[in-house]
């Protein structure tokens, strides 16, 4: 059974940076198309990016040219790093494979908030 814990969230100024890590275990990593998805207060779960299995990637338009997600196959790890935030991209942030199968497990994620 997949399992993925978030980690590297956290408080910073809008303008910052932050970079989370996923690790992953249960499975085989490389194969998978991975992704981040958030999920602000009082609102639905979203796509943020995604990477395939040979590194290609795609990003939801919010975020494109400030995110950017990454894998080690290796050491079984997705990244997300993120430069400029604003204040809308406050949200827990969560890693998963894409598309997200409906008995898929879910992660702790990792808060990110940015406010000044």
């Amino acid at each position: 059974q997949v399992q993925l814990v978030e980690s590297g969230g956290g408080l910073v100024q809008p303008g910052g940076s932050l970079r989370l890590s996923c690790a992953f275990s249960g499975s085989i990593f490389r194969i998978y198309t991975m992704a981040w998805y958030r999920q602000a207060p009082g609102e639905q779960r979203e796509l943020v990016a995604r990477i395939f299995s040979g590194g290609s990637t795609i990003y939801t338009d919010s975020v494109k040219g400030r995110f950017t997600i990454s894998r080690d196959n290796a050491k079984n790890t997705l990244y997300l790093k993120m430069n400029s935030l604003k204040p809308e991209d406050t949200a827990v942030y969560y890693c998963n494979r894409f598309p997200v199968g409906s008995k898929d497990n879910w992660g702790q994620g990792t808060q990110v908030t940015v406010s000044s």
